[in-house]
């Protein structure tokens, strides 16, 4: 065996090789590069616009309080029904995986696939014909909808953790919680917000068509672009929608690099 070999063999860990060290330098750069092509993106359409001459119409929505207004309302959106999917999906995600409620999976899954399988606009409309037009509403459709990916990460992740390691923990006298928050949540991380980054990016879109409920966001661009046959108005409102999905999966990539405990 070569030297690294050998120390591998001693120590049980295994050296980092050429194939590392670049992989390592990759995700660096890739850090980096996001922002960089968002902001060549909102140039690009900044030059596009106003290299235009916007008519009256055009003037009354592609001005900076306007935009402003619209993309804080979108944020907010994808922000709130975000955090209440986790506060909600992530417990039940992790009773549901605990042996005394296995039985009860099944059926939650069941009903939680009914939100997925139906249209976002679906949701939406339906929710509200039934609860009421608005901001708060839009938000429940939200949760509904992107409630399965969070939900089953977390399973997922909890389930795939290597059952010697959970053994191991409790013949070193940690009790059941303990083993949960100090050995299966860290080890189940990378996976659980796999599922986050899909919730965001799915809240990002569907929340577009919460115009249709009154709710607001930046879907008020794009449907005043299709309905008033003004281009740059279309343009500037689809792009900016997928400027912010782009972020905001750039800074749950960030986050998840954090959480990830080290070795993984």
């Amino acid at each position: 065996m070569t030297s690294t070999d050998e120390l591998a063999s001693q120590t049980g860990v295994a050296p980092i090789t050429e194939v590392d060290v670049r992989h390592g330098e990759r995700s660096v750069a890739s850090i980096f590069l996001t922002p960089v092509l968002l902001v060549v993106a909102l140039t690009l359409l900044y030059v596009y616009v106003h290299a235009r001459t916007l008519d009256s119409i055009e003037m009354r929505t592609l001005n900076q309080a306007y935009l402003t207004a619209r993309t804080l309302e979108h944020i907010r959106l994808t922000v709130m029904s975000t955090v209440l999917v986790i506060l909600i999906a992530i417990p039940l995600g992790i009773m549901l995986t605990r042996p005394g409620a296995r039985r009860a999976t099944p059926g939650a899954l069941g009903v939680v696939n009914v939100g997925q399988a139906v249209p976002s606009i679906g949701v939406l409309v339906l929710l509200g014909i039934t609860l009421g037009f608005g901001f708060r509403y839009a938000i429940v459709a939200l949760v509904l909808y992107s409630f399965l990916p969070v939900l089953r990460n977390t399973m997922a992740g909890l389930q795939r953790v290597d059952r010697s390691l959970i053994d191991a923990a409790r013949g070193m006298g940690m009790t059941k919680r303990l083993v949960l928050l100090r050995v299966e949540l860290p080890l189940a991380v990378p996976v659980m917000m796999a599922g986050l980054r899909t919730a965001l990016i799915i809240n990002v879109g569907t929340a577009t068509l919460a115009t249709f409920t009154n709710a607001g966001g930046l879907g008020n661009v794009i449907d005043a672009g299709l309905k008033l046959d003004r281009r740059p108005v279309l343009i500037t409102g689809a792009v900016l929608v997928a400027v912010l999905a782009l972020t905001i999966d750039w800074i749950a990539g960030l986050a998840e690099r954090v959480l990830r405990p080290r070795g993984l």
